[in-house]
């Protein structure tokens, strides 16, 4: 058998099985293309360490192309059309994690949104790609900012799922499939409605809550390629060396970051509002939450000083019943 016929069997039988598998097919077509579709008994360790290898490839990205197709050779070898797996070891050093996400300023997200008007009008607008209006791409990335949603949550969110007598959103499919309830302000509840009550007067039923003039959820590709052109045309960029523009996922980053400046500004209880910003945002543990307390400004860095679980005035908010209320119901 084939590499090409190999892949395909193994995608096949796991989504026979339920399993969704796009990125991990990706994944094993970009081994394909790099190593040919050569008989799978002729593949060698040596080829796959030139592809696990690749030129800006992290550390995790690596584990999990490791594991893929570790996983992937010991199915055909359990099957005897391998006499063993060709895998090599695990030997590749854990590197430091060198990706920082942007965190917006207030200015340039107020950029993004206000470009927003002018972004199916400019000349280089691809409006086959994506049928989205300018009033809907702006409060979708309104959305993100003012809530911290992944993109993913954002695009799967149903207009049931908004729920404007009780100010509440809530998000289902989100990572590791935790289904969670998130409470809005009157000003972004407003903005909901509106929008809400445009997509009662549309054609078509219309059940997801973003949508395309066609009524359809919109295409996160073409979501993000329409946000990198209206990045350019607002003009927000990064000036250090990093490889990565600013990205639509970094709505999620300055939502964090600001918020956090927003409390430390006004000397709230960070101790005790850091879990609930923590399970706001769906994250696992609080561990998760460091690396936004990591992007602050310097300017804050006494404060956070205080956070550390080492600082002798330091509570534990394990013992507020009224903020593991408010945790357990979110």
């Amino acid at each position: 058998m084939t590499l090409s016929g190999a892949i395909q069997a193994y995608v096949d039988q796991k989504r026979a099985h339920g399993v969704l598998f796009d990125k991990a097919v990706k994944d094993l077509r970009s081994f394909l293309r790099k190593v040919g579709d050569v008989p799978l008994d002729t593949i060698r360790p040596a080829q796959i360490l030139d592809f696990l290898n690749g030129p800006r490839t992290c550390s995790n990205t690596w584990g999990k192309k490791f594991s893929l197709l570790k996983f992937f050779f010991e199915h055909w070898a359990a099957r005897g059309l391998l006499d063993g797996s060709p895998m090599p070891p695990r030997i590749r050093p854990p590197a430091a994690q060198t990706f920082v996400p942007y965190v917006y300023t207030r200015n340039e997200v107020q950029l993004l949104l206000r470009a927003t008007s002018s972004w199916q009008s400019s000349s280089w607008q691809n409006k086959k790609m994506c049928r989205m209006d300018p009033q809907t791409f702006r409060i979708f990335l309104l959305t993100l900012y003012a809530t911290g949603m992944r993109t993913g949550e954002a695009l799967n969110l149903l207009r049931k799922d908004v729920d404007f007598k009780r100010g509440v959103i809530r998000i289902r499919g989100g990572r590791f499939r935790l289904p969670r309830n998130i409470p809005i302000g009157p000003d972004l509840q407003a903005r909901l409605r509106r929008h809400e009550h445009a997509l009662a007067n549309g054609p078509g039923e219309r059940l997801y809550f973003f949508v395309g003039k066609d009524g359809k959820a919109l295409n996160e590709n073409a979501l993000r390629v329409a946000f990198r052109k209206l990045r350019y045309l607002a003009r927000v960029q990064r000036y250090d060396a990093a490889v990565y523009q600013p990205r639509m996922e970094d709505l999620r980053a300055t939502f964090a970051v600001h918020r956090l400046a927003s409390w430390l500004r006004q000397k709230s209880d960070t101790n005790r509002l850091i879990p609930a910003l923590s399970a706001y945002m769906g994250l696992c543990g609080l561990g998760s939450t460091e690396r936004y307390l990591k992007l602050m400004p310097e300017r804050f860095r006494t404060q956070l000083v205080m956070l550390s679980p080492q600082h002798p005035r330091r509570k534990r908010w394990r013992d507020d019943r009224a903020l593991m209320k408010f945790l357990a119901d979110l």
